[in-house]
């Protein structure tokens, strides 16, 4: 049952035209909204096809699409707040793999879904691509299954480098 979302009043991005992009990885940028349909199950995919950091040892960039994919409970990440919390990691010099789960704990911190999963395609440097996944469900339930089963089958079939 739909009700009304008081919880937008709480927000201090969505809407706001003089927001400033912040250059250094900052997780406290993220704000939640009521999930107003938290009664039932139901993914949320955020697809941000122009994902960038650093590589923390030359200081190149590294380009990438992030696929965060949850399902809520009593609240949702928005978007707004997700976007710049993404672009606080343009100058931030982590590994791909220390990205992508930060960027999962941090999500997690802040809305405690019953499922998350999120993917990093990085775009190839050296001939090489690195794609890290991780994932989580919500310790002593149904999601917990289902992140183990989720990173068994992850990568099954895996897809050709010429498709990028």
């Amino acid at each position: 049952m739909k009700k009304d979302n008081e919880s937008l009043t709480d927000l201090t991005l969505l809407g706001n035209q003089d927001v400033s992009y912040e250059f250094k990885y900052n997780p406290d940028i993220l704000e939640a909204v009521d999930n107003d349909y938290a009664d039932r199950d139901y993914f949320i995919k955020f697809n941000c096809p122009e994902f960038t950091t650093l590589c923390p040892m030359t200081g190149q960039p590294d380009f990438a699409t992030l696929y965060i994919s949850y399902i809520p409970d009593e609240k949702i990440i928005e978007s707004k707040a997700l976007k710049l919390y993404l672009f606080s990691y343009r100058n931030y010099g982590g590994f791909h793999e220390a990205s992508v789960n930060m960027m999962m704990d941090d999500i997690i911190k802040l809305i405690n879904p019953r499922y998350i999963e999120v993917l990093g395609k990085f775009l190839p440097r050296g001939g090489i691509s690195i794609d890290p996944y991780c994932n989580y469900g919500r310790p002593n339930s149904r999601y917990e299954k289902m992140a183990q089963d989720r990173m068994e089958q992850h990568d099954m079939n895996p897809e050709k480098v010429d498709n990028r």
